[in-house]
């Protein structure tokens, strides 16, 4: 359906919904469920240069309207990742990826951006420079100007394909290093990343994760992204990706509005696996409601 067709710069996408990293493992998995084939794109899980365990146990906590997780990117290592797991999706997807990934040294950002740019299954690369709940490394990367501008140039001087870098709403100012990254060469920007967190037991007294402190994301954060993604759209000239609370169509037609190109669907896949694909389905009636005629037409309407 053309009327839900977006772009991320040169990247065409058949509608913006897009699953988010670290919630729908690497997309086969949700063959289950529908035919993942229907979503404008998929960001696999947060890929680190060696295999990670994670962080130590418990990992999670519940929340009113929300989640608390550090589970400290688990992953199996971009070798596993390129020859296994994008395999296996490649068998059941069609459409191309974006590669999402992390690192504690600049220098592994370089060597996991080097690897993803000659796999065909990528569109683009996704920088995470702002995971919180990793003790340390990325987020050093995504909390000064300085630091952003740094890994956004390395890691464009190693690709050809575009590069958003995901942010942290962990900051003061998200608006100046949104703008470090675009003044290093970024295509676009992926935002907002979890906020920090924390839930404590009754009865100890003690945090309920073992990290103490994790990402806190769902619906509760939505207000937040909303305004992060209004502010920074109006002030960079690249597309951003909105991330942050989404649960429903209306959730998307109000970040698209904000200023979002395209959006990212993150804990409410953890809650609800077929969210993705209620929302694809409920678009186009709720665009008709609301005499949408294309989501295009909507992108920063809320400031232009």
């Amino acid at each position: 359906m053309e009327r839900l067709n977006v772009n991320l710069g040169k990247v065409k996408l058949d509608n913006p919904i897009i699953p988010a990293s670290g919630t729908f493992g690497f997309g086969y998995e949700f063959t289950q469920f529908y035919d993942i084939n229907i979503l404008g794109s998929i960001s696999i899980k947060g890929t680190t240069k060696d295999a990670r365990f994670g962080n130590e146990l418990p990992r999670i906590a519940e929340c009113e309207s929300g989640m608390i997780n550090a589970v400290g990117l688990q992953n199996p290592g971009i070798d596993k990742v390129v020859n296994v797991e994008l395999v296996k999706l490649k068998q059941v997807y069609n459409k191309q990826v974006i590669s999402n990934i992390s690192g504690f040294s600049l220098d592994e950002y370089v060597y996991c951006t080097k690897i993803m740019d000659k796999n065909d299954m990528v569109s683009i690369l996704e920088i995470n420079i702002s995971c919180p709940n990793v003790k340390h490394g990325g987020m050093s990367f995504g909390t000064s100007s300085e630091s952003a501008y740094e890994i956004t140039k390395a890691v464009k001087a190693v690709t050809s394909k575009p590069v958003f870098i995901k942010l942290s709403p962990n900051v003061t100012d998200i608006v100046s290093i949104a703008k470090a990254c675009e003044d290093a060469g970024a295509d676009g920007i992926s935002m907002i990343n979890t906020l920090l967190g924390s839930r404590f037991d009754l009865k100890t007294g003690k945090p309920i994760i073992a990290n103490a402190m994790g990402g806190f994301s769902g619906s509760a954060i939505l207000p937040v992204a909303l305004r992060m993604v209004y502010q920074v759209a109006q002030s960079v000239n690249i597309p951003v990706i909105g991330i942050g609370g989404i649960s429903c169509a209306s959730d998307v037609i109000e970040m698209m509005s904000a200023g979002a190109s395209a959006v990212q669907i993150g804990a409410e896949n953890l809650r609800n696996p077929y969210v993705c694909k209620e929302i694809i389905d409920d678009l186009p009636k709720l665009m008709d409601e609301l005499n949408i005629k294309n989501l295009k037409d909507i992108i920063g309407r809320s400031f232009k």
